[in-house]
């Protein structure tokens, strides 16, 4: 349990801090109330977690084998692939595509809103989030992860991991924002991805 637990909140604090969804809570903060803004987005990625972690435990009723060379097989491609993408960025890379990325799904959304109620600010903090982060890395990190472990404290771990994040942004996300080096996230998360690989590979021997 307490192993899920930290697996779970290590991976979305690390991983999550200036990805897109954290942005996209970053300007809503700005613009509305930031507690509809809190939350809108914590109750899509905590839905997303509880989805996944659910998906998570379907999967773990295939074949031990096959699973856990899948579950090998996907941290240790996404551990590479970030420290690849990591020693291709400069120290000064920002974080200036993923605002801007950020930036257009928010304006496109209050294009077409209509209202602005706290219904309606709190459904688009939900939509946009729960969208942005269908189909991340961290999903279906996730998904392996519940698994193989506890589902029940990856999900306390990852839900946990997601408010820590959501909070930064919204209370104090456009301070944190400037001082958020991308390269050495992507580092840490990479190797963080190639640590779950490694013991996956362990635990399975």
């Amino acid at each position: 349990m307490l192993t899920a637990f930290t697996a779970g909140l290590l991976l979305i604090t690390i991983s999550e801090l200036g990805d897109k969804t954290f942005f996209i809570a970053v300007i809503l903060a700005m613009k509305h109330s930031r507690q509809l803004v809190f939350i809108g987005v914590s109750a899509a990625l905590a839905a997303m977690t509880i989805l996944s972690v659910i998906f998570g435990k379907i999967v773990s009723f295939l074949p031990q084998n096959y699973l856990n060379y899948a579950e090998i097989f996907l941290f240790l491609a996404f551990g590479i692939k970030l420290l690849y993408e990591a020693s291709k960025m400069s120290a000064f890379t920002s974080d200036a595509e993923v605002v801007d990325e950020a930036k257009e799904v928010v304006e496109k959304a209050d294009l077409q809103r209509k209202s602005k109620t706290p219904l309606a600010i709190f459904i688009e903090a939900f939509t946009l989030t729960l969208v942005a982060e269908w189909g991340d890395r961290t999903q279906i990190a996730t998904i392996a992860l519940a698994a193989s472990y506890n589902p029940m404290g990856v999900a306390t771990g990852a839900v946990l991991g997601h408010i820590i994040c959501t909070a930064m942004a919204v209370v104090s996300g456009r301070m944190i924002a400037g001082r958020i080096s991308e390269r050495q996230l992507t580092f840490a998360g990479g190797c963080l991805f190639l640590i779950f690989g490694v013991v996956a590979a362990v635990e399975g021997i």
